[in-house]
């Protein structure tokens, strides 16, 4: 029998945050700081509105762009969030979480053999979503004496006459990088003499912890070559909603929602009603978790500088990204030994990419006794290595 399967997604390896997931959950008395998912429930009058939208029957598929109350909505709190309109009509579409946006965007996007600039280290899907859409992707190495973030001379080195697509992955996974404004001044320039098109994944957009999100979409002459993508997994604890939406010109929209419609025909109506209540009446549950983001995030931190772990102030998101280079081993082999000796897991860097080689990715969407357990482990592992190094 001729081999069935698809060359092209046998080459696919599997996500490497979900191998590390797998292995703590056959664990007893694991801790897994490897998942980046809110330890927060979803805010009770978000679940309310679900439950009524059930008690009411609203169980009907919505048009495929989504309901249009919820359009008005994103379009009204992006408005007010990052000033920048859109109308809800033609402009947005409501997905099944942001990474369906990234798939469908790409797919929609690209002809074979155009380049996608990826910047490394980031989330696990943009390389995978490019390949399957018959793109090139072309990584570039975000560094951390940079902080993290994209700079001017890194995208100008980067860009062939293939490139098409440039993916801005921030507030950044797995590093916390965050880009203000002068920082993505920097490249619309470059962006706009090169005529590249963005997807601007900003799904951490509410978790920022130094001043107020800056979407490149705001800068001039960038929102009609920008696709904004967000969801409520992340701001609003409602990760199994599975809810995104994306956001940009309607010609692009257009072709997004096409596929939408073969692949998905719409997303999950009783997930609509909620998110509606999310945005009208959210704001406070998502100061609430980010102020607790923050105090996790200070006291890991101070933790490392403790242990003499370094690592880099991460400005949001819910991830540290700490550098193990000195202890002389590799990711993969740090975060297999500490959850065989500790029974703590992490996420090597490499399975964002690699150059994300001697560092780890720990999350803090956990509860702060969960924390200070954790840490008390790694320090003892770190302790350890020390004495027989």
């Amino acid at each position: 029998m001729r081999e069935m399967l698809s060359a092209k997604v046998r080459g696919i390896a599997p996500s490497g945050i979900r191998k590390f997931f797998d292995i703590v959950n056959e664990m007893p008395d694991a801790i897994s700081l490897g998942v980046g998912e809110p330890d927060f429930d979803t805010p009770w009058h978000i679940r309310t509105a679900g439950i009524e939208s059930l008690e009411r029957g609203r169980t009907f598929y919505t048009s495929n762009s989504g309901l249009m109350p919820l359009r008005q909505e994103i379009c009204a709190y992006l408005k007010r969030r990052v000033n920048v309109s859109y109308d809800p009509a033609s402009e947005t579409l409501i997905t099944i979480g942001g990474s369906e946006a990234i798939d469908i965007a790409l797919r929609a996007l690209l002809d074979p053999g155009d380049e996608v600039l990826i910047p490394q280290p980031s989330y696990v899907s943009y390389l995978p979503c490019t390949v399957l859409a018959d793109g090139k992707p072309v990584t570039i190495e975000l560094k951390e004496e940079n902080a993290f973030k994209l700079t001017r001379e890194e995208l100008l080195s980067a860009i062939t006459p293939k490139t098409k697509v440039l993916i801005l992955p921030f507030p950044n996974n797995p590093t916390g990088a965050v880009m203000g404004k002068e920082e993505l001044e920097a490249l619309t320039d470059v962006i706009i003499e090169k005529d590249l098109f963005v997807i601007s994944d900003e799904i951490y957009s509410e978790l920022s912890y130094h001043g107020d999100h800056v979407t490149i979409a705001s800068l001039p002459g960038m929102q009609e070559r920008t696709l904004l993508i967000n969801g409520f997994s992340k701001a609003y604890a409602m990760t199994g909603w599975r809810l995104g939406y994306a956001c940009g010109p309607a010609w692009l929209l257009r072709e997004m929602t096409k596929i939408h419609q073969f692949a998905i025909m719409c997303a999950p109506t009783t997930s609509q009603y909620a998110a509606v209540d999310a945005l009208r009446n959210g704001d406070k549950d998502v100061e609430m978790m980010r102020d607790a983001y923050d105090q996790r995030r200070r006291y890991l931190m101070k933790r490392f500088e403790e242990m003499g772990l370094p690592c880099f102030e991460p400005h949001g998101a819910f991830y540290c990204f700490p550098n193990i280079q000195k202890y002389g081993m590799t990711s993969e082999d740090f975060a297999t030994r500490l959850l065989e000796e500790e029974k703590v897991a992490v996420v090597p860097g490499t399975a964002f990419g690699d150059c994300g080689e001697g560092f780890l990715r720990i999350s803090y969407a956990y509860s702060l006794d969960s924390l200070k357990e954790a840490l008390a482990r790694i320090e003892n592992f770190i302790r350890n290595l020390e004495a027989w190094g």
